[in-house]
């Protein structure tokens, strides 16, 4: 998956949201997804705030859920994390609720998005590790019901949907913040499950949470 800002890349049989925000203003270019998968879908990236809290009980480091592995939304992974060159640790991620938005949560995106239904992914992340992760930041994937991508991704935020990456203190076990991850199905698909497709192991072997 490419992340770019101010460019729109395209793939066969992809379809991506490209936006770029000032204040209060966005412009952006949509795209409707097609009804086959994508191979190598695109996405955008825009500026998220911050916000964390702390937990007690943190699950041991070396305690880190399979690839592959199938989850209930509302349950808990352990996965070991990298963020950029220098920050690594071992987090928790617990997918709370997938969500189906309305067409018209998506109006400041343009006419181009009027195809597009936004799919919210909220999620609770855990710094299980202690290692210093602030201001990282998480991505994770719908789903259709085939089990593929949809062929639509956005990145950004909505009135419904705002996008958090991990505060200052998210550097001690046990420390949470909550987030939800902006996605989107060509309207009239379903989306099916989420995915966690990071780091070793996972690329090949996503973690899949469903409803």
């Amino acid at each position: 998956m490419t992340h770019v800002r101010g460019a729109l890349l395209t793939a066969a049989g992809a379809a991506a949201l490209l936006l770029s925000a000032c204040g209060s203003q966005t412009d952006g270019v949509a795209t409707p997804g097609a009804t086959t998968p994508a191979e190598t879908p695109t996405s955008a990236s825009t500026s998220a705030s911050t916000s964390a809290s702390t937990s007690a009980a943190p699950q041991p480091a070396g305690d880190v859920t399979e690839p592959g592995t199938k989850l209930k939304v509302g349950e808990r992974a352990v996965v070991p994390f990298k963020y950029g060159t220098e920050k690594t640790g071992t987090i928790a991620i617990t997918v709370t609720a997938i969500e189906e938005g309305a067409n018209a949560d998506l109006v400041k995106f343009g006419d181009k998005a009027r195809n597009i239904t936004p799919v919210y992914i909220r999620v609770t992340v855990e710094n299980v590790g202690g290692t210093d992760l602030a201001n990282s930041s998480l991505s994770l994937r719908a789903l259709g019901a085939d089990g593929k991508g949809t062929g639509v991704i956005i990145s950004g935020d909505t009135e419904k949907c705002e996008s958090e990456n991990a505060g200052r203190d998210f550097a001690t076990a046990g420390a949470k913040y909550e987030t939800c991850v902006l996605q989107g199905t060509p309207t009239g698909t379903k989306v099916g499950a989420v995915s966690y497709d990071k780091g070793d192991g996972y690329d090949k072997s996503p973690l899949v949470w469903q409803g």
